[in-house]
């Protein structure tokens, strides 16, 4: 089953989870250390406040956009931004797939291996020549999707296994890339 289609039959806590687990994968661009949505990832399992979660987010990591921010630390901090206040149906529904699409398209810039594969096109199932980095993070969202809709709050725990696999993995790209500019 395409990413597309398991965000359009995934139900509110496995959007919510989604959504999350693509900024909490993205979260290195702006400087977050690994705890910072942790509170948001508790209210998923029903022991935390969501708002509460996400203002304290919004807090540490400052508002608003940094123009001396490179393209990928942009698209993160608009995932930040964009995140509703109340994660119900229809907003998340929106921010998930935006999330989605926002991760990719910042794994694709941070690729050296780039490809010309469209983001849409690997979302919709068309993987043929898409970049290793990309591949990783598809892969990643699938998982995620999945596993929540095979074992809802109990697949919490995986989901965000798998996102601070790809945190890590971005973390070291992030790093390298810093390392060659200097």
């Amino acid at each position: 089953m395409s990413l597309v289609e398991l965000i359009a039959q995934a139900d509110e806590r496995g959007l919510a989870a989604s959504g999350l687990a693509c900024l909490d994968r993205c979260v290195p661009l702006l400087g977050g250390d690994d705890e910072l949505l942790r509170p948001l990832w508790a209210s998923l399992a029903d022991t935390g406040d969501w708002a509460a979660g996400l203002e304290a987010a919004r807090g540490k990591l400052g508002g608003g956009e940094d123009p001396a921010e490179d393209e990928a630390a942009v698209l993160a901090r608009r995932m930040l931004d964009a995140a509703p206040a109340v994660p119900d149906a229809g907003e998340v529904r929106v921010w998930a797939d935006a999330c989605s699409v926002a991760s990719l398209q910042i794994h694709r810039i941070l690729d050296p291996a780039v490809g010309d594969t469209a983001v849409d096109g690997c979302r919709e199932g068309r993987t043929e020549g898409v970049p290793p980095l990309v591949a990783a993070e598809l892969r990643r969202q699938i998982t995620v999707l999945e596993v929540l809709a095979g074992h809802g709050t109990a697949g919490l725990r995986r989901a965000l296994e798998v996102s601070v696999e790809g945190r890590r993995v971005l973390r070291a790209v992030v790093s390298r890339r810093a390392r060659g500019r200097s």
